[in-house]
């Protein structure tokens, strides 16, 4: 039987790392997580470390810029900083593993390749769906060790501490990834911020307010402003988008209660 995860190093010697943190940005609801890890692997001009392959990919394949064809993409990217700074290891790609085995052998491996750099933290990214877009969004804070949750929660941190009733399960890989994390003795915290639940919206703002909140803490030299020009006016496309598509979902709720109102005067 194959192994479920084939893993491909991508250096010709592996880096020394000072106490790397491990930052995981999957797509998820708004792409939040996504798009914030994304940023920091172009922000930081970070280097491609280790690939993943699996048979339990998706059943599909990309169509690229120059209309070809590519595999999807799950890797680790290390960013090494001068002085006392944490180095960082950022895990990205396109897709999550699509089934419960998957899910946590994949974080098994992950988690495996933490232990081997000595990285004792990760911050794993989602986003909280909401039924209107939310101007300002908040990012909620869970963790899977009570000493580390105090740190993000402190005065100042831009992060809201009481989570429970606001979302359900954490599912998939920025959940099981703090799970098993605490069995294997890495701590860690999932940074959530609110975004607009439609499948289409990119949750730009949420990943800005994420960011914040790493800069807050890590002092890594995050050039927030840097989400830039061009993704300011893909925010605004998007706006423009999204008020379209709240109309919609707004006269098919009236003509849906409408209905429900015939067919209970009919009945």
């Amino acid at each position: 039987m194959k192994e479920i995860w084939q893993v491909t190093q991508e250096t010709k010697t592996l880096p020394k790392l000072n106490k790397p943190l491990l930052i995981e940005g999957l797509p998820g609801i708004g792409n939040v997580g996504k798009i914030a890890t994304d940023f920091l692997v172009e922000e930081f001009k970070a280097k491609k470390l280790y690939s993943f392959f699996s048979y339990k990919f998706p059943h599909s394949v990309f169509v690229n810029e120059d209309n070809l064809v590519e595999m999807p993409k799950v890797e680790i990217y290390y960013k090494k900083f001068n002085g006392n700074k944490r180095d960082l290891l950022l895990l990205v790609g396109d897709i999550q593993p699509i089934d419960e085995e998957s899910c946590y052998t994949f974080c098994d491996e992950i988690l495996k390749i933490a232990k081997h750099y000595k990285c004792s933290e990760v911050i794993t990214t989602g986003g909280i769906g909401l039924q209107e877009m939310p101007e300002k969004p908040k990012v909620y804070c869970t963790s899977n060790d009570k000493d580390l949750f105090k740190e993000y929660i402190k005065k100042g941190m831009l992060v809201e501490k009481n989570i429970f009733g606001v979302v359900g399960p954490i599912v998939g890989v920025s959940g099981v990834l703090l799970g098993l994390g605490k069995k294997r003795n890495v701590k860690g915290v999932a940074l959530l911020a609110e975004t607009f639940g439609h499948p289409m919206y990119l949750g730009i703002k949420g990943a800005k307010e994420i960011l914040k909140v790493i800069e807050k803490k890590f002092k890594f030299g995050i050039d927030i402003k840097k989400m830039s020009k061009e993704i300011t006016e893909v925010e605004k496309e998007l706006l423009k988008k999204t008020k379209e598509w709240m109309s919609e979902i707004k006269s098919s709720q009236a003509g849906a209660e409408g209905k429900k109102k015939e067919v209970s005067y009919i009945g």
